[in-house]
C-alpha cells in the first residue's frame, strides 16, 4: 500500500513539474514576442466614434501594425507594431490620406472634405498626447 501511494504522490510531483515547466515556457514566447513589438502615440484631430473606426483602420492597414487604439477625448492615438516592421512615418500618412491631420502631416483636403459633418474637425483642435489638462497662463487655471 505504502508503494502505491508514494508512486502516485511521485506521478503527481512530476506532473505538476511538467505543467509548471509548460506555464513558463509559454511566459518566456509572451515575453519574447512582447520585446519584439513596440507602442508610439501621438496625436490625431477628430471628433466622434465614426472618426475613430476611420482613424484606426487606416492605422491598421499600414504593414506591420499590430494594432491602433484612437483615443477620442485625448485626441491620441497609441499604435503597436513589430519594430522590424513598420515606418511611423508610414502611419500618419495614412492617417492623413484619410482626411485626418497628425502631429506631423496635415490631413488630404479632399479626403477632409468627403468626411461626414460630424467628422469635420477644428484643425487648430490641440492634439493633447499626455491627456494633462493644458493652461494658458501659469495660474493653473482652466480656460
Amino acid at each position: 500500500m505504502k508503494k502505491v501511494i508514494l508512486s502516485m504522490a511521485f506521478f503527481a510531483i512530476i506532473g505538476l513539474t511538467q505543467s509548471f515547466g509548460q506555464e513558463t515556457k509559454q511566459n518566456d514566447e509572451k515575453k519574447a514576442i512582447s520585446k519584439t513589438e513596440k507602442t508610439i502615440s501621438f496625436g490625431v484631430r477628430g471628433n466622434c466614434g465614426m472618426c475613430k473606426t476611420t482613424i484606426e483602420k487606416a492605422a491598421n492597414s499600414v504593414k506591420g501594425v499590430s494594432s491602433a487604439v484612437w483615443d477620442k477625448e485625448n485626441k491620441k492615438i497609441d499604435v503597436t507594431f513589430k519594430n522590424s516592421k513598420m515606418d511611423e512615418m508610414a502611419v500618419h500618412n495614412a492617417i492623413a490620406a484619410s482626411g485626418y491631420d497628425t502631429e506631423k502631416v496635415m490631413g488630404n483636403t479632399e479626403a477632409y472634405k468627403q468626411l461626414p459633418g460630424c467628422c469635420k474637425y477644428d484643425h487648430s483642435m490641440k492634439m493633447n498626447q499626455t491627456g494633462e489638462v493644458k493652461t494658458d497662463d501659469h495660474s493653473g487655471h482652466k480656460h
